[in-house]
């Protein structure tokens, strides 16, 4: 499907996921995205007007973000670069790197920065004149809580998609919590060694709290210590379901950004010129109404064929996975073992702060295949309105 889309090793960065409420809960999250950024090309001694283009992924709103990308790039020292702004939910970042190789392909431009950025913490309350209403009443909308909790079409909350998908499939509860202890597992592993893994890509959050002192945010935040017996003592969140608050995310704030460019650019950017990431293929679906967490096996489904390659051939699996019943139903269509995909960690333990959650998958993806010596790699991820998109690299 591509042939011309690279990234270059380590041309990639996520901030460390902060719980919704916590310490990057008041910043502008585009503002805030624009100086990491800054500071992130100026550490690798990289001009911000070597991009030709600027894809921004933002799904919560902020002040003045109706300037979105052409803002961001000027912010960050490249005022001549365009850009566009792309929200596409959880699976924002995924097509914006799949925007970016599309480029790269057809020739428009040789060098695209993706950004991905969103605060969960906050969000807006949005208000709309109602002159004809009853004495003028106003239309009001919370812009993250009330799209949780309503699906306008299918007409249900995110959790009922989980749980219609576990009552399909017949998952228990008892499942659902192994899963889950699996995977907080597996993040501890990303801790090892002083967090040796995190470390090769996590950069860290620069807060001002005041004039005179600044946070550095250098781990995530908030992450509650998972184990099968205090999952076994949360109840369903929905009574008689298999989900408990324990086995789906928690919403979160953070940013991240990533290089995609030429393969000679990539290998002249990349921390090691030996290696780089080819963005392969992408692939995207949406399934039955109502039963979002389908939604990553026909989107993954896609991307491999369009790779021309298949499940056996990816030695590594990424999938946002905002509630566990997504790996379950993933393992099954695609016959591999659940708890061998995620390996370093998930958006189930570290958080959803939605735009950025499935570019740090990506780039945890890319980490685990280079230090497993190169090979494909394939993140699968759902997003709402029971959509799905899913991207194969491949690290040489």
């Amino acid at each position: 499907m591509f042939t011309k889309a690279f990234i270059p090793y380590r041309g990639y960065y996520s901030t460390p996921f902060s719980k919704w409420q916590m310490t990057l809960a008041n910043e502008h999250s585009l503002q805030f995205a624009a100086a990491t950024v800054s500071r992130w090309l100026g550490g690798k001694g990289i001009d911000p007007r070597t991009f030709d283009y600027l894809y921004l992924g933002f799904t919560v709103h902020q002040r003045q973000a109706f300037y979105g990308a052409p803002w961001v790039a000027a912010l960050i020292g490249a005022e001549g670069m365009p850009g566009c702004n792309v929200s596409q939910a959880c699976s924002t970042a995924t097509t914006c790197l799949y925007y970016a190789a599309a480029g790269l392909e057809v020739g428009s431009f040789s060098a695209a920065l993706a950004v991905a950025a969103d605060r969960c913490s906050n969000g807006p309350h949005i208000v709309w004149p109602n002159p004809n209403g009853p004495g003028g009443e106003v239309i009001h909308e919370n812009w993250l809580m009330d799209n949780f909790g309503s699906d306008p079409f299918a007409k249900n909350p995110m959790i009922q998609t989980a749980e219609n998908v576990a009552r399909e499939m017949g998952v228990t509860k008892e499942q659902c919590d192994e899963l889950t202890a699996r995977r907080y597992e597996q993040y501890l592993d990303a801790l090892k060694n002083d967090r040796e893994f995190q470390k090769r890509y996590l950069f860290p959050a620069e807060v001002k709290v005041s004039k005179k002192k600044t946070v550095l945010l250098e781990e995530d935040e908030g992450i509650i210590p998972t184990t099968r017996d205090t999952l076994a003592g949360l109840g369903p969140v929905i009574p008689g379901g298999a989900h408990s608050f324990g086995t789906q995310t928690h919403p979160a704030d953070g940013n991240c950004a990533v290089i995609v460019t030429t393969r000679d650019k990539a290998r002249e950017l990349s921390a090691d010129p030996s290696r780089d990431a080819q963005v392969v293929s992408y692939g995207f679906a949406r399934t039955a109404k109502g039963f979002m967490p389908r939604a990553p096996v026909p989107a993954a489904r896609m991307a491999l064929e369009k790779a021309g390659i298949g499940i056996a051939d990816v030695k590594a699996v990424k999938t946002h996975n905002p509630f566990v019943v997504n790996d379950l139903y993933f393992a099954r269509e695609l016959g591999v073992d659940a708890q061998a995909a995620n390996n370093y960690g998930s958006p189930l333990i570290f958080g959803h702060p939605q735009g950025p959650t499935a570019g740090r998958c990506v780039i945890e993806l890319i980490e685990e295949l280079a230090a497993r010596g190169g090979g494909y790699g394939l993140f699968t991820g759902c997003a709402a309105g029971d959509t799905g998109a899913a991207l194969v690299v491949k690290v040489g």
